[in-house]
């Protein structure tokens, strides 16, 4: 084994190491950037700064606080008498949705078939709102912009029509700061399994004149309903797709306090998520896309961004709006069915996303395909999955080893030739280039016998990214390990990791040339690579290890045909007679003898 199987290892390393920084950086706008807004007096952008005061209990929506309105359309600090508003409760056969007529705005989603992994909520089911609505409205309009949460809606239930049918509520109201527009928001919540996170918005302003936009509020962050809630609140973010570019991620931990960001639109979808949840706003297809996404960075009280705020802007038609509303799990498949790239609300691999999230998904697909058709468990399935890619890269393997072999062969005479030619460049490279040709070698050999090394690299920076997001693996156990998704608690995996790693590069030595550089890294290597992925999901650790596993057989096979191949080491001659200075006086002789 010479030094490009090592330099192979050394890039494997490096981009485990570097793929948790490889996201998105997104693109900041300044204020000053912004031109389609300017237009209508700041009717695409927040006017006031986000609240940072702490949101009412969910809870408390049944029971709201009005607050009355000035001359001038503002909330004042006096407080109205509670005026009781409407709550309604929609279930489906996945989920639970509470809608309120205070802002007419969905208010908690609860997920029916995932339960809690939370120390001390244990089999309750996921609840993804942190104690506020899941969204707000606001209608921004020449001159003005004006929030509706403060608006009481009336609220009409229509039951389904047919059987399977979709229920729809209906919010009407008129907010206290536009007495001449009346506002309609209405929700279809179809309870069939195929549709049963989606919520199908659609709503009215008449008495309005002039262009106005609807302004959704997203959730300022989700609920943590994970086992490791400080590694689950790091994957908070916000992502939004422009209609003809990839989709863009903006992790809050990216955004300074009070920093602004401003996406110009059009764009099909908008959504604030965590680890394996969502809260989304899909363009309807064909109908009109959101026209500006407006992102400000929260308040931090400790190292984590825990809050963020972001902003779509929906233009009214006609005075009308439309939109899909996603509550639910980041099930891969589900997503993908409801078309628009919606299946990459998770945008990862920064500068090479295009390349990276294409790979990811091509690993998810045919990890979902053996599990459906193996009916095996999901650990079984990446031990096979480990084993398999070794068995399809055995053939470019043995070629790339045999290569080392015939490089290893001829490396002498290369070696004799530069020092015969140093000083005449020319020659020394006809030379070479002949001794390639003699044994049948090109001087690209020694690289295309590294690819081989470096294709399982894609492999495992796309498993990565898959143990990142997908839900699949969320909480899924096996022998020992409580959850393939998280570390392994007991740290045996990335240790027997380690261990096979150093075995191959141990068989591997045998029969080489001595090569201390090559000694030093079979074992600095694997100790790198166990500290890197020590705190890694246990499912990439075990994928991992049953990869190392599965070529020592390939790797033993080469060291012995390297060991016959290796010429044989010369007998020890005998030492050498020690000079005389002539024959020994007869006295010497004598006390000798």
């Amino acid at each position: 084994m010479d030094k490009r199987f090592f330099i192979a290892l050394l890039l494997t390393a490096a981009v485990v190491m570097l793929a948790p920084i490889l996201f998105p950086t997104p693109r900041r706008v300044p204020p000053s950037a912004v031109t389609d807004s300017a237009r209508i007096a700041d009717s695409l952008r927040r006017v006031a700064t986000p609240s940072t005061a702490p949101a009412a209990p969910v809870g408390a929506a049944a029971q709201p606080t009005v607050r009355a309105a000035d001359s001038a359309g503002a909330g004042v600090a006096g407080v109205l008498p509670a005026v009781r508003a409407e709550t309604a409760t929609v279930e489906t056969p996945l989920a639970i949705y509470r809608f309120a007529a205070l802002g007419a705005a969905p208010v908690s989603a609860r997920m029916k078939r995932y339960a809690s992994l939370r120390l001390g909520e244990r089999a309750q089911p996921v609840e993804l709102t942190r104690g506020e609505p899941l969204l707000r409205y606001s209608l921004a309009v020449p001159g003005d912009t004006v929030a509706l949460d403060r608006t009481v809606f009336a609220l009409t239930r229509t039951p389904a029509a047919r059987p399977g049918g979709a229920e729809r509520l209906t919010f009407t109201g008129t907010p206290a700061e536009l007495p001449q527009a009346r506002v309609t928001i209405t929700y279809d919540v179809t309870p069939d399994s195929a549709n049963a996170y989606l919520v199908r918005t659609a709503g009215r302003v008449e008495g309005l004149s002039g262009p106005a936009y609807l302004l959704v509020d997203l959730p300022s962050g989700l609920r943590s309903a994970e086992a490791d809630t400080a590694e689950d609140q790091t994957h908070l973010a916000f992502a939004y797709k422009p209609r003809s570019e990839d989709a863009r991620g903006i992790a809050f931990s990216s955004l300074d306090p009070g920093e602004r960001m401003i996406a110009e639109g059009p764009h099909t979808w908008v959504v604030s998520k965590n680890k394996y949840f969502i809260v989304g706003l899909l363009t309807p297809e064909g109908d009109t896309p959101f026209a500006q996404v407006e992102v400000t960075g929260g308040a931090r009280t400790s190292k984590r961004a825990l809050v963020a705020h972001a902003t779509a802007a929906e233009p009214l038609k006609d005075g009308a709006f439309a939109f899909e509303l996603y509550m639910g799990p980041q099930e891969w498949r589900r997503m993908v069915r409801m078309g628009r790239d919606f299946e990459n609300a998770n945008p990862y691999g920064g500068w090479f996303q295009g390349v990276v999230q294409p790979f990811a998904t091509i690993v998810m697909r045919i990890l979902l395909w053996m599990k459906d058709t193996l009916k095996l468990h999901y650990g079984w399935v990446l031990i096979l999955f480990g084993v398999a890619i070794r068995l399809i890269l055995w053939p470019l393997n043995q070629k790339a080893m045999r290569a080392s072999l015939k490089m290893q062969a001829v490396q002498p005479e290369i070696q004799a030739a530069q020092a015969k030619h140093k000083n005449d460049p020319q020659k020394m490279q006809a030379e070479i280039l002949r001794i390639y040709k003699a044994h049948d070698m090109s001087p690209l050999s020694p690289l295309m016998g590294c690819l081989p090394m470096l294709i399982p690299m894609p492999i495992l920076m796309a498993l990565y990214f898959v143990f990142q997001n997908t839900i699949e693996f969320r909480g899924v156990p096996f022998l020992w390990l409580p959850d393939i998704s998280l570390h392994d608690p007991y740290y045996i995996l990335p240790a027997l990791m380690g261990v096979s790693m150093y075995v191959l590069s141990w068989i591997g030595l045998r029969g080489a040339p001595p090569n201390p550089q090559a000694k030093m890294m079979s074992y600095m290597f694997p100790v790198i690579m166990t500290v890197a992925l020590w705190r890694f999901a246990s499912g990439l650790n075990l994928y991992y290890t049953v990869q190392n596993l599965a070529a020592l057989p390939q790797q033993w096979m080469i060291s012995r045909e390297r060991l016959r191949a290796a010429p044989a080491r010369p007998a020890a001659a005998a030492p050498p007679a020690r000079p005389t200075d002539g024959p020994k006086s007869l006295k010497q002789q004598r006390a000798k003898a």
